[in-house]
């Protein structure tokens, strides 16, 4: 029996830039709207799912998929279609333009970009590329072979992904891409199911996720949350380790949204009107941007609309640099555009989320050092079931998970039932006493790749836990 083949090796059915181009060419050529955006998304994703110590699942998915958004004037609509001969892309295009024809207008709608200048992605690892099944069958056994010798269940996931991205139009713009995405997350329990411990990475790169040290991270939680005990809910010290304080902080994004702002329906909304670009709002260590080519985010270096992506800080030193400006909001205010709009079926959203990424500066302590400088508080492994509860203050609820302990006097001293939570990362922030270095995590619910996030540990105080979980 011959190896099984990785999806990515050469020769793979992922377009490269001529392809792609040559493709949207042959779209453009049955276009007759006033201007016609073409997207193009060519992927090869493979995965592998194990459960009860053992692979339980393997697969992979390669597809190509076409948008095709037509606009008359300022009505538009989009089409798509994974079939690439001629037929089926004079079709979408016809979709494209007979559902524009009968769309009412939008008064917001802005005219396509014309040629714009990109720097070259950096997000490409052929570690992740070439990651075949025996690879995820390899790092996935350091995991359940100690969890299996140290009787403990293991489960979880590996994903890896190669994606060509590239937006091109009717007045000349061609953008071009190609990244690749990796994760890693696992969750061990004990057989009574009253231990739980986590573990999980995600970065462009692959050789940089450690599979038997998340895995070893997992088991050790596991065995140490056995037994918890119940503590009355209140305002806490807590240690937040970097998943934690990813999950809480990539919330941060979304509220950005300098319209929100500037129209009095946000957090960053200025008393008296405007915004508080300019402002202080947490504690002046904090500092977080986005940026394409920073080595640990590694994505695409143009959004949806094909406006180029750069570097952005949005927060520096506790103070509000930017907000996020599509275009159409930008040129209402006379301001520079520092966000895309969607459409075409990539990117978007309120802020500057999407595949902007985020990272969050960090400081020079340990976890450990975090712990050992917690009188008394609470560790917290990561967050789940996250949910708005008041977007005007950014404020969230949801529960602890896989892992949540006392520290009293510098030293974890026992597991601790889970907790309820309603907290925002704007107070989190304001409260904060220190950091560790920053890190890229997984901080995606679902155990996907999500958004690049790339935060430190944190300490902070009068964290508020609101009630006791059940939950493990």
């Amino acid at each position: 029996m011959t190896a099984p083949r990785s999806l990515y090796v050469e020769g793979a059915p992922i377009l490269s830039r001529d392809e792609a181009q040559a493709l949207a060419k042959r779209v453009l050529y049955f276009a007759t709207a006033d201007s016609t955006r073409v997207t193009i998304r060519s992927a090869a994703r493979a995965n592998s799912r194990f459960a009860v110590n053992q692979i339980s699942t393997a697969g992979d998915n390669v597809d190509t998929v076409i948008t095709v958004l037509s606009s008359f004037g300022k009505r538009s609509a989009t089409a798509t279609t994974n079939k690439l001969d001629d037929a089926a892309l004079q079709q979408v295009v016809a979709n494209s333009e007979n559902l524009a024809r009968l769309s009412p207008e939008d008064p917001e709608a802005l005219p396509e970009l014309g040629p714009q200048q990109y720097a070259e992605s950096t997000g490409w690892s052929e570690a992740t590329a070439l990651l075949d099944p025996v690879a995820r069958a390899a790092a996935i056994q350091t995991i359940t072979e100690p969890a299996r010798a140290a009787g403990l269940i293991s489960t979880g996931y590996i994903e890896s992904r190669g994606t060509a991205l590239a937006i091109a139009n009717s007045k000349g713009l061609f953008a071009y891409s190609r990244t690749t995405e990796a994760v890693l997350t696992t969750t061990v329990r004990t057989p009574d199911g009253q231990g739980s411990g986590w573990g999980g990475s995600a970065h462009w790169d692959w050789s940089k996720i450690d599979a038997r040290a998340l895995g070893g991270t997992a088991i050790q939680k596991a065995r140490a949350s056995q037994n918890a005990v119940a503590i009355e809910p209140g305002r806490y010290t807590v240690v937040l380790e970097p998943t934690a304080v990813g999950n809480l902080v990539q919330l941060l994004a979304g509220a950005m949204n300098a319209r929100n702002a500037d129209e009095g329906r946000s957090f960053f909304t200025k008393a008296g009107g405007g915004n508080k670009i300019g402002m202080k709002v947490m504690d002046e260590r904090v500092t977080i941007f986005s940026d394409p080519l920073d080595p640990d985010i590694g994505t695409n270096t143009f959004s949806g609309d094909g406006l180029p992506t750069n570097r952005t800080v949005w927060i520096e030193n506790g103070i509000v640099k930017n907000l996020a400006y599509d275009r159409y909001w930008a040129q209402k205010q006379g301001k520079e555009s520092n966000t895309g709009g969607g459409g075409g079926g990539f990117g978007g959203g309120g802020g500057f989320g999407g595949g902007a990424g985020l990272k969050m500066n960090g400081g020079d302590q340990s976890l450990d050092d975090l712990i050992a400088g917690t009188e008394r508080g609470i560790l917290v492994t990561r967050f789940w079931y996250i949910r708005p509860v008041d977007p005007r203050t950014v404020l969230y609820t949801g529960l602890t998970r896989d892992g949540t302990f006392l520290i009293e006097k510098g030293k974890i001293t026992k597991a601790v039932k889970n907790f309820r939570f309603n907290e925002s990362p704007i107070f989190m922030l304001n409260n904060l006493e220190a950091m560790s270095r920053a890190i890229r995590v997984s901080a995606s619910e679902s155990g996907n790749t999500g958004q690049a996030i790339v935060v430190p540990a944190i300490r902070t105080r009068e964290f508020s836990f609101t009630s006791l979980s059940d939950a493990v």
